[in-house]
């Protein structure tokens, strides 16, 4: 087992959707995926926190094995995301952003982090992303998210990036949004062509897409959740749970743990939108993972 370094948003989230609501709640797309992670491998963090980053929160990821060495504390407030949801859950609408100190957030390693074996680059300024890429020494497995501001804003820039990592994780329409491509199919075999060896377009309550680009493709229903509480974060929580998986396998990925990785993946995902923030994810330990996996694969015919 080897231990994932992430580079991502350390946030409180305001959110409301029509289950309820929660005021700076924990959040940010670090927060999300290590909490996910670490059910199966340690995480090492990267990222910035104002002095309003209460020690409980703290604590909540010193309880899940993440090694904080990386987290900067800066005099100021944390990042914060004000958003909402209305009947079409897979959709986010912002209502405010406050980047506070992530606004001048430059990611330096700590020294023992630099050996670090799977890293993976959350929805953060590409320019960032490279930054740590390139302070990592010889990963094993590299790969990324981002979002359509960056697409939009930074496409010369994230493209490079791209053209670096072995996966790039990406929702269905920034996956159409950044190759002009109408449907998640025909983006998933144009994404692999911009230089990862693999792609996966996450597709909310539809699932997923894995392209590789010497194996082909695998599509993967998401595990059915009758009441969606909240899907904030479930494509960081992916993320955790596909890195997760990979760094506990611990060797260069083959097609097959690429596969069992995005399983694992939305089974984790499947806990978060349960709750609110990061609620669902935090009650979940390894035999819970397994107790649902095993559902899930009984859902598609025991296959993975």
């Amino acid at each position: 087992m080897s231990q994932i370094l992430v580079v991502g948003s350390l946030a409180y989230d305001s959110i409301k959707t029509p289950a309820g609501s929660v005021e700076k709640t924990l959040g940010g797309s670090a927060n999300y995926f290590s909490v996910a992670a670490t059910v199966l491998s340690p995480v090492r963090i990267v990222g910035v926190v104002g002095d309003d980053y209460a020690a409980q929160d703290k604590k909540v990821l010193e309880s899940r094995d993440v090694d904080l060495t990386g987290m900067k504390v800066t005099p100021g407030k944390t990042f914060h995301w004000s958003g909402f949801y209305d009947d079409n859950l897979n959709e986010a609408q912002t209502l405010k952003t406050d980047l506070n100190v992530f606004a001048d957030f430059d990611p330096i390693l700590p020294a023992h982090y630099k050996d670090s074996q799977f890293v993976f680059l959350a929805n953060i300024d590409p320019t960032l992303q490279m930054k740590v890429l390139d302070q990592v020494q010889s990963p094993v497995y590299t790969g990324m998210d981002t979002m359509n501001f960056w697409i939009q804003s930074q496409k010369e820039n994230l493209l490079k990036v791209i053209k670096k990592v072995d996966v790039l994780l990406i929702n269905e329409g920034e996956g159409k949004m950044l190759t002009g491509c109408s449907n998640g199919i025909a983006a998933a075999q144009a994404l692999v062509k911009m230089g990862p060896e693999a792609v996966v377009i996450k597709r909310g309550e539809y699932g997923l897409i894995l392209n590789h680009k010497d194996q082909g493709l695998f599509v993967l229903p998401a595990f059915p959740i009758a009441e969606v509480i909240d899907p904030t974060g479930a494509g960081d929580t992916f993320a955790g749970g596909f890195f997760g998986y990979l760094s506990h396998v611990g060797t260069r990925p083959q097609f097959e743990d690429l596969k069992k990785a995005c399983f694992v993946g939305s089974t984790v995902a499947s806990f978060t939108v349960q709750d609110f923030g990061l609620k669902g994810i935090m009650k979940v330990n390894k035999t819970e993972l397994e107790n649902r996996q095993n559902q899930y694969y009984k859902l598609l015919g025991n296959r993975s």
